[in-house]
């Protein structure tokens, strides 16, 4: 599909809309802060919005912008011989900057966290402090390829997956190994077996999203790629020329589209990619739902890479969930993605966000991985299942929760769109080669749903029992979508 696949790696056009720099005031609380809750304060990077280093090489918070990260290393939380070091680390209750969404990194991203981390969080607004709240440890699943160039950057980090709190002043962590016993609660320990350790370079990731003023990129942390972006075309970025075929230059959303229109569209721009027995069969392309892109939820371009990576085409689509939690409002959605995003590229190293597309608990679309919606573009979702796949994340945790009516139609819709346009059944089976998980070997061709849960191709509980139990519905509404 010549349209749809030719490569925009080439453009040189990049992104220069700005966000405003100026740190919003600390929310008032409803008790004084004790001393022991001092804020934090970032010492500077070598410039704005970026970590700075210390001797060893370790990160430390960036300086307040709008849309930063506070990176703090946890301690020992006991001196107890019964809970060593290697087994109980945090941070006690203090208040730090505003922010929306907190995870915990490592320095091993091949390392393993083995236990259990709770959070607590302030209000921002009230002051009230939360209870204890779970974070997901197990997140080696979503990541980039072995052997790919994203894997081998160097900067990949371990990582819990995110959670969303809401905006906060206020934290207090404690990550324990093993099952977490500590030694107020086990009176003899030495009847536990031993703990193993945690991952050395354990450290706090607390997101602000920053404001979304409605641009898709801003001069807050120069590009990766470096050198200030040519004014001439700063509202023309690489990711809406990505799209150029679908929607205007800087649009915040790509219109849904009727299914005829959609099947019109995919002839008109693929008119040398079919071979004449295909260009004479029925096309079976869904309609275009609509999606909101990446300038929609306010993307700051400079933070990821420059340029795209491509596989060669859709075969499947692996569904997850991003297990943040669902305590959050579908007017919130744009603020949550961008927190995503930051920790995937700051914390965790990625080039950009690691899903394809997201889809909130309301059923709206969003555009993830930059590099054009019909494009198969390379992403970071599926370890060893990432080639000639796309990942769809739905925002929440279902392992519990039933997924919403709304959500599993949106999957439906999507995949029925863009497997059409690689001509591809969405209740049949298709062959990946796997590149290596913990489930399949690497060079293993491996028979699976062209509607896949994570769990498919990796050894975990994503995307949640509750959302794994819809995907059958979701391949017969996508195939009836596509007049199967």
């Amino acid at each position: 599909m010549r349209g749809f696949l030719a490569s925009s790696i080439g453009v040189t056009c990049a992104a220069a809309l700005a966000l405003p720099l100026t740190p919003p005031a600390l929310a008032a609380t409803a008790r004084p802060v004790p001393a022991s809750e001092a804020a934090t304060t970032a010492r500077p990077g070598p410039h704005a919005g970026t970590p700075a280093t210390t001797p060893a090489g370790r990160r430390v918070a960036e300086p307040y912008a709008a849309g930063s990260t506070q990176s703090l290393p946890l301690e020992p939380l006991t001196r107890n011989r019964a809970t060593p070091s290697s087994a109980e680390q945090g941070l006690p209750r203090r208040a730090v900057r505003h922010f929306s969404l907190v995870g915990v990194v490592w320095d091993d991203p091949t390392a393993e966290l083995h236990g259990r981390v709770q959070v607590r969080t302030r209000d921002a607004g009230t002051g009230t402090w939360s209870g204890w709240q779970d974070v997901e440890t197990h997140n080696a699943d979503h990541a980039a390829d072995p052997d790919t160039p994203e894997r081998a950057s160097g900067r990949v980090r371990g990582a819990t997956a995110p959670l969303w709190v809401g905006d906060s002043d206020g934290v207090e962590i404690r990550v324990r190994s093993g099952a977490g016993h500590s030694a107020e609660q086990t009176p003899d320990a030495r009847d536990l077996p031993a703990a193993p350790p945690l991952p050395s370079g354990l450290r706090l990731e607390l997101v602000d999203p920053g404001e979304d003023d409605g641009a898709s990129s801003g001069d807050e942390e120069e590009s990766r790629a470096g050198g200030a972006p040519n004014a001439e075309h700063s509202a023309l970025t690489e990711a809406s020329i990505a799209n150029a075929d679908l929607a205007a230059l800087g649009a915040t959303e790509i219109a849904a589209l009727s299914r005829a229109r959609a099947e019109q569209e995919y002839l008109a721009l693929d008119p040398g990619g079919l071979t004449e027995r295909q260009r004479q069969a029925k096309p079976h392309v869904g309609p275009r739902p609509g999606i909101v892109t990446r300038r929609g939820w306010g993307a700051n371009e400079g933070l990821r890479e420059s340029g795209f990576r491509y596989t060669k085409k859709v075969k499947a689509a692996f569904v997850h969930h991003t297990a943040s939690g669902n305590n959050y409002r579908c007017s919130q959605v744009p603020s949550l993605i961008r927190s995503i995003y930051r920790y995937h590229v700051k914390s965790m190293g990625w080039r950009d966000i690691g899903y394809n597309f997201l889809i909130d608990k309301c059923g709206k679309i969003y555009e993830g991985r930059a590099g054009g919606v019909a494009k198969p573009v390379l992403g970071a979702h599926t370890l060893g299942f990432n080639s000639n796949s796309m990942g769809i994340a739905v925002l929440g945790s279902y392992g519990a929760t039933k997924p919403s009516k709304s959500a599993v139609e949106a999957i439906a819709r999507l995949t029925a769109w863009k497997l059409g346009l690689y001509r591809v059944n969405p209740k049949g089976k298709t062959y990946l080669k796997s590149a290596g998980s913990n489930l399949h070997r690497k060079g293993k061709k491996v028979r699976l749903n062209v509607i896949s849960g994570h769990r498919d191709g990796f050894k975990t509980e994503c995307p949640g029992r509750k959302l794994y139990g819809k995907l059958g519905s979701a391949r017969s509404k996508a195939a009836r979508y596509q007049g199967r």
